[in-house]
């Protein structure tokens, strides 16, 4: 076999290494346009993890590698005057060159063949290779020469950075936040061998440009740099090599493979540094090939067994370096956050460390990070303990007069059992059961205001005396049997309506037994859908009236709480999203006038609706499509609705034209609340694929969010709050006499049950590579 190798750098050489062990007759070589000691950039970062991989496909090569190694466990975050140091990270750093070396010297070990200065730009040279592997990096010749084959995407990020390195020691991965008089810089540093650390400047193009770094040269710009970080530099250098300042191309191929050429690492997709993972995903590609080309009977299956099998975790990788880097493009959102709390945001920024990952690799951290909780909700008013608090889940939170045990809610569900609008046993079982169980907050389905706004026959409805005579019942058993509140959300289906029960067939249209449907713009959901009815000025003030007619029979009913659903492609959301609202009077158009009637629908619901009681709106933060809603949009959304008297957004996303892109995964929409809440500044409610109490205490103690709905755990696990209380220790949550011993029971077995596993965690986990090397160079104890 004959394998040409374009690129070499890490991918193009460790799968040069792999594949020559597993074929080592097969003619390998590797062409590289540099010479074979230049390089560009300083070290390389890979987690314990990533070693443990290359320690099992090539051990002579990893033992090099580790030889030549920085080691160490800890993230440091500088800001305002602190530090906060969190362990267990285990983390290793290497030079570059070193690196390069390394492999270059395995591969000719192996009988590689490395050619260097040799400058490929056409493949035709090698028309009697079997495998061609293109690995010559994020400018790729090969990619952009078949850009319609391998489409790809990229995207250029508004953030400036430069590389740079320096002869300051480091014994952390060290994160610096330094104001200026321009704005914000951020510095990512880590020591990659002894008296060499690897510096990434970084900062907003408005600051960028305030601070004069347009257009300065390397010398120039190190100066600058070294002026601003100086005080923590030391006295040390900034080095340069190709140090421009640059923005960080995110890109992404729709395809990696054309005919015997395949794509690896970055040349195929990039990962942003914030999470140090572009070497570890160029090797790990190399890896995944090798596998495939072990596995497959032929290179033609190979290269699909590596595509299709390594796509995802890519992606996955991708994703979380997505999630990273907007955090930091957005840091300013944050500069006003108490330090322990901001700390506690850039470890879980990326949503792979959570709270309680945290908790038991750095305990005095997170300890300290319930601590600044819990006096943040002493400085609204609670008397609550700042010394030893409880989690952030079961800190109680104020919506005007409104006082919540917890955070933990249950999501808007609609449960399409209503007759006739009407909520039956199930519903009374329903809400009441999970108001047991402990959640602060009960929300009921979207709750329709007419016969008309139904989306369903089997919507509940509040528009005739028997449905207010059930609401009833149900909010007399809540607020009589559990210390939950209960919210009753108010919609109307839009061009949604008059559609089959979920399990039938969600938003297709009813065969038969339909009723008209309206919506801001004629425009059907499905292509056979029923074409709405244009809303009209007269059909407005019906709807608004139907509005505060529901609202009255919700307080005579007794709800603690109302929120208006403006979200998800129903009526008002509808005249909100420019992909519904093609209106040219004056509530379609600019997005002013496109919340005119959903504003009017707000106050007046707000008029009638108690003063000390509050209100929320149920946005869609996203439609997850072009031209739709952005996450901008979002926050100005909620600074009308804050403006006209709302206590809370509930931001949820899409659901508003039916050929949306979504981005799923955990916690995927709360993002989206985390840009409402700390650039609207109003509290909001997060909502998503949240299935666990540590992701919601996560979500809590970061600020992306003040309560967090839980919708599917809910629907299988009436009882999960109090489970959740059991677990954290919370014994002062509220449990009806009935069930007490039940409940003192599991606070019982929770603390052991909880022992039990955080010492399994702790015995299954691998010591670090800095921990062994510890042990290593350890004198031994005399006898």
């Amino acid at each position: 076999m004959k394998v040409a190798i374009i690129g070499g750098g890490p991918a193009g050489l460790y799968a040069a290494i792999l594949l020559k062990k597993q074929r080592p007759g097969a003619d390998i070589t590797v062409y590289e346009r540099n010479r074979a000691d230049d390089t560009f950039g300083f070290g390389v970062v890979f987690s314990d993890a990533t070693l443990d991989n290359f320690e099992k496909h090539d051990l002579p090569s990893y033992r090099r590698i580790t030889q030549e190694f920085a080691y160490w466990d800890d993230i440091a975050v500088h800001f305002r005057g602190t530090v906060h140091r969190v362990g267990g990270n285990g983390f290793c750093g290497c030079s570059r060159q070193k690196l390069l070396l390394i492999l270059q010297e395995r591969a000719r070990e192996l009988g590689v063949a490395l050619r260097f200065e040799v400058d490929i730009d056409d493949e035709s040279g090698f028309a009697d290779a079997d495998l061609i592997l293109l690995a010559d990096g994020i400018n790729s010749r090969f990619r952009e020469k078949y850009v319609d084959h391998f489409q790809p995407e990229v995207d250029l990020r508004a953030n400036k950075f430069a590389w740079m390195g320096s002869t300051r020691p480091l014994d952390a991965f060290t994160f610096i936040f330094q104001e200026t008089e321009w704005g914000p810089f951020i510095a990512h540093a880590y020591q990659y061998e002894a008296g060499h650390s690897t510096w990434i400047f970084e900062t907003d193009p408005e600051t960028f440009k305030r601070a004069g770094l347009t257009g300065l040269d390397e010398a120039q710009s190190a100066a600058r740099m070294a002026d601003i970080f100086g005080w923590f530099l030391n006295g040390h250098k900034l080095l340069t090599n190709r140090s421009m300042w640059r923005n960080f191309p995110m890109i992404r191929s729709k395809r990696w493979v054309k005919d015997n050429m395949v794509l690896l690492g970055d040349a195929k997709a990039s990962a942003h540094f914030s999470i140090g993972s572009g070497t570890k995903l160029a090797m790990e590609d190399a890896i995944a090939l090798a596998d495939a080309m072990e596995k497959a009977p032929s290179i033609k299956a190979a290269l699909e067994i590596y595509e299709h099998g390594r796509r995802e975790e890519v992606e996955k990788t991708q994703h979380a370096a997505d999630v990273s880097l907007v955090w930091f493009e957005h840091v300013n959102r944050f500069w006003d956050f108490d330090p322990v709390q901001f700390a506690f945001g850039v470890m879980t920024r990326s949503k792979a460390i959570t709270y309680d990952n945290l908790k038991l690799r750095a305990p005095d951290f997170v300890a300290e990070v319930d601590k600044s909780f819990a006096r943040q909700v002493r400085s609204s008013g609670f008397d609550v303990d700042t010394e030893r608090p409880i989690v952030p889940l079961f800190q109680p939170f104020r919506l005007r007069e409104m006082k919540l045990a917890n955070r933990a809610v249950m999501s808007p569900m609609c449960m399409y059992s209503a007759k006739e609008g009407v909520p039956t046993d199930f519903h009374l079982v329903h809400y009441g059961s999970r108001a047991i169980g402990g959640a602060g907050l009960i929300f009921t389905e979207m709750t329709c205001v007419s016969r008309e706004a139904r989306i369903t026959p089997g919507c509940a409805g509040l528009w005739n005396d028997e449905q207010e005579a059930a609401w009833h019942r149900i909010v007399d058993f809540v607020h009589g049997n559990s210390a939950a509140k209960i919210c009753l959300q108010l919609g109307h289906a839009g061009r949604k309506g008059a559609t089959k029960l979920m399990w039938d067939g969600m938003d297709r249209p009813l065969e038969q037994g339909g009723w008209e449907v309206f919506s801001a713009s004629p425009l059907p959901y499905f292509p056979d859908s029923q074409v709405p009815r244009e809303l009209d000025r007269v059909g407005m003030n019906a709807v608004r009236d139907a509005f505060v007619a529901a609202a009255e029979r919700g307080e005579r009913c007794g709800f603690d709480m109302l929120e208006l659903h403006c979200a998800h492609g129903y009526l008002l959301a509808s005249f909100i999203s420019p992909l519904t609202n093609t209106r040219t009077d004056e509530y379609g158009g600019s997005l002013a006038n496109r919340l005119r009637f959903p504003l009017e629908i707000f106050e007046a619901l707000r008029a009638v609706w108690p003063s000390h009681k509050p209100m929320s709106v149920r946005i869609s933060a996203t439609d997850w499509a072009d031209g739709g809603i952005t996450g901008d949009d979002a926050v100005a959304i909620a600074r009308a609705f804050a403006e006209a008297g709302v206590d809370l957004v509930d931001v949820s996303t899409g659901q508003t034209v039916r050929d949306a892109q979504p981005v799923y995964g955990r916690m995927f929409q709360t993002p989206f609340s985390d840009q409402v809440r700390n650039e609207a500044r109003v509290a909001t409610m997060c909502v998503g694929n949240i299935t666990t109490a540590d992701q919601a205490n996560t979500i809590l103690a970061a600020g992306r969010a003040d309560l967090v709905a839980l919708g599917r755990p809910h629907l299988v696990d009436p009882f999960f709050t109090m489970k959740a209380a059991a677990w954290y220790g919370a014994n002062d949550a509220f449990c009806p006499p009935q069930y007490l011993p039940g409940k003192d029971q599991i606070f019982r077995n929770s603390v052991r049950d909880r022992q039990d596993l955080e010492e399994l965690k702790i015995k299954a986990k691998p010591k670090t590579r800095a921990e062994l090397k510890a042990e290593a160079t350890k004198p031994l104890a005399a006898e």
